[in-house]
């Protein structure tokens, strides 16, 4: 016994000169040989006589301490073999103690005096009665009756929600034309209109029942909204001419108050579609507005930009004095809650700040009748699939939902099959990832270090009335362009996640404005920033991924304007080659030979790395020993 603890202390501790990396090894051979349930029990004798007794299994930790410091000691102390069991039990784990009567004795009382009375009701046992622990009863955790549970949870849910008040959901009063259309003309506006197409998302349903019938396009303003002649009146207002894809064919829907899919690329009016049959959805429900307790259309955006941008479209209609708030981080979280306070129907919301303002008791939710998750597969893409789902547990089940998405990945699918009621999906142009037709794609394969002055030599190129968004892969390249700049008198704005959002709203102002030509940004300003004027964008870092890569080309060349995009490509950035070219393809643009030649070199070597993988695989590790690379 006494050999077998020098070999551990003379290895493991006690000599100095010894390096980290076999400290580290012995201190592995030490835990696994002494206080696990795993193997043998090193050099100790496993004849010796031997008690056992039992600890709850939350205290096991003290009793090991930190790297097995305590057990050691106890060891040391009571020239004993002291072992944890942890297959004994749930809540109780065994200590078995190996050595003499007296050295046993002596452990129990430290064991006991260490871990205070937490095992005072577990009495030692003898090694036959350890031996048939087997046997006794385990717990069944299949016993527990989850469905009567289920059952429970929704008759509580059903409870809770019968008392609210009834939802209107259907305003919809179909034009005669519109009702009249043949199915051939109904397939030449959706054909004609970027190709749209309109489905119910989950099953295949009888398009013939009323229940299921998925409503005509339109093609004028006059057809969707004649019957709101103030909301005809303010469309009119902001001088558009026809409705966009989307639009034509996402307002007979979500006037009829079913729930919506809208799959469109960015700057294609996705905001118009959902916002203005919010605004007949607010005014229409029985429930007079100033007895509701809380706001009746809620929006969720990923960023505050877009979330500003969306209360800034809301804002440009008025109709019958309905109030809009927009409450986001980085905003002044006073100022938000005194106007909602004061009463608010339209909240926009950023995930954080609005699971901050509902867990205060200032926002409540359960009065949210139509619901929109704008930029979803953003929301995912940023992290806020359990603030999303949090705050829709308050939120009552029989709402219309509105979701909208640029691309639609299989987390966005989730998140519609758990939260949406028979959705129709209406997507325009195709489910592939592509980007806007009406933008010229330039690209230049170059060395990082050739990226700087062809920056700069395409700051000098720009003409009077052009503006351009350099988007950057880190905050700090963007700070030091911007310095750069200022120092040769060149005036320019900044936005990333480090700035004030005062900062970053006056940068997206000024160039709105034509105070600046130039915007250096990284992705923050990707998706949601809708300033109609931006001539180019420049990707002066290549995007982390390819749907990244077409919202950024997607900030020029809006409402139907031209645009150009510029993107500096290395070498580094090769694993993405085949899918821009893809893109590339799809647009018509113009594929630099080099592009293909870096798609064909990445797809060979990734077919080298798997056959090298699956060559280590069979050979256990020594394949790669062989060709000089550090086994792990």
């Amino acid at each position: 016994m006494e050999n077998s603890r020098q070999y551990y202390k003379s290895t493991s501790y006690s000599s100095s000169n010894s390096n980290r990396g076999s400290r580290h090894e012995d201190r592995g051979r030490y835990r696994r040989n002494n206080y696990s349930d795993r193997g043998q029990n090193g050099n100790f004798d496993e004849k010796s006589d031997k008690i056992t007794i039992h600890i709850e299994t939350d205290k096991v930790g003290k009793l090991i301490g930190k790297s097995g410091s305590n057990i050691r000691e106890l060891e040391d102390k009571t020239n004993t073999k002291i072992r944890v069991d942890r297959s004994t039990g749930i809540d109780v784990t065994a200590v078995i103690i190996i050595g003499s009567k007296e050295g046993q004795d002596q452990a129990k009382q430290l064991i006991e005096e260490s871990l205070g009375d937490s095992h005072q009701n577990f009495q030692p046992r003898g090694e036959e009665e350890y031996r048939k622990q087997d046997d006794e009863p385990q717990i069944d955790f299949n016993a527990f009756d989850w469905s009567n549970a289920s059952k429970k949870c929704d008759d509580y849910r059903k409870e809770k929600w019968s008392k609210c008040a009834p939802i209107i959901k259907d305003f919809y009063k179909e034009h005669p034309i519109v009702a009249n259309m043949t199915k051939e003309h109904v397939a030449h506006i959706r054909k004609t209109n970027n190709n749209i197409e309109v489905r119910y998302m989950f099953q295949e349903q009888d398009e013939q029942s009323e229940e299921f019938h998925i409503p005509n396009p339109i093609e004028t303003f006059e057809q969707a909204f004649e019957s709101y002649p103030e909301i005809l009146e303010e469309v009119r207002k902001q001088g558009f001419v026809k409705p966009s894809p989307i639009q034509c064919q996402a307002w007979p829907i979500l006037l009829s108050g079913k729930d919506l899919i809208g799959i469109a690329q960015t700057g294609t009016g996705k905001t118009l579609a959902f916002l203005l049959p919010a605004l007949i959805h607010i005014e229409g429900q029985v429930t007079p507005r100033a007895e509701r307790k809380g706001p009746n259309v809620l929006v969720m955006a990923p960023t505050r930009e877009l979330a500003l941008q969306i209360e800034k479209e809301v804002n440009k209609y008025s109709y019958h004095g309905i109030k809009a708030v927009c409450v986001y981080g980085g905003g002044s979280r006073k100022d938000q809650v005194n106007i909602v306070m004061q009463g608010v129907e339209i909240v926009i919301a950023t995930p954080g700040r609005l699971n901050d303002l509902v867990e205060a008791h200032i926002l409540n939710v359960t009065e949210v009748t139509y619901l929109v998750l704008d930029e979803a597969d953003r929301m995912l893409d940023m992290g806020f699939e359990p603030q999303i789902r949090k705050t829709l547990l308050d939120v009552r089940p029989d709402r219309q939902t509105v979701m909208t998405s640029a691309t639609w990945p299989q987390g966005v699918r989730r998140l519609a099959q758990s939260y949406m009621k028979n959705p129709l999906q209406v997507f325009v142009g195709s489910l592939d990832l592509a980007t806007v037709h009406t933008v010229v794609q330039r690209l230049y394969i170059i060395d990082e270090d050739e990226k700087s002055n062809m920056m700069y030599q395409f700051f000098r190129q720009m003409g009077p009335t052009d503006k351009v968004i350099v988007f950057f892969g880190k905050k700090s390249r963007v700070d030091d362009i911007a310095s750069d700049l200022a120092l040769q008198g060149v005036n320019c704005q900044s936005i990333h996640g480090g700035r004030e959002q005062s900062d970053r709203e006056q940068a997206l102002e000024d160039l709105k404005t034509g105070e600046v030509q130039i915007l250096l940004a990284t992705d923050v300003a990707s998706r949601g920033i809708d300033i109609e004027d931006v001539t180019h964008v420049l990707n002066y870092d290549f995007p982390r991924d390819i749907e990244e890569y077409v919202h950024r080309v997607g900030r020029t060349g809006r409402a139907g304007r031209t645009g150009e995009s510029i993107t500096f490509m290395t070498r580094k950035d090769w694993s993405l080659a085949k899918e821009l070219i893809n893109l590339l393809e799809e647009a018509n643009q113009e594929i630099p030979t080099e592009l293909h030649q870096m798609a064909d070199r990445y797809g060979a070597w990734k077919e080298k790395r798997a056959q090298e993988k699956q060559c280590e695989r069979l050979d256990g590790g020594n394949y790669s020993n062989r060709r000089g690379n550090r086994r792990w």
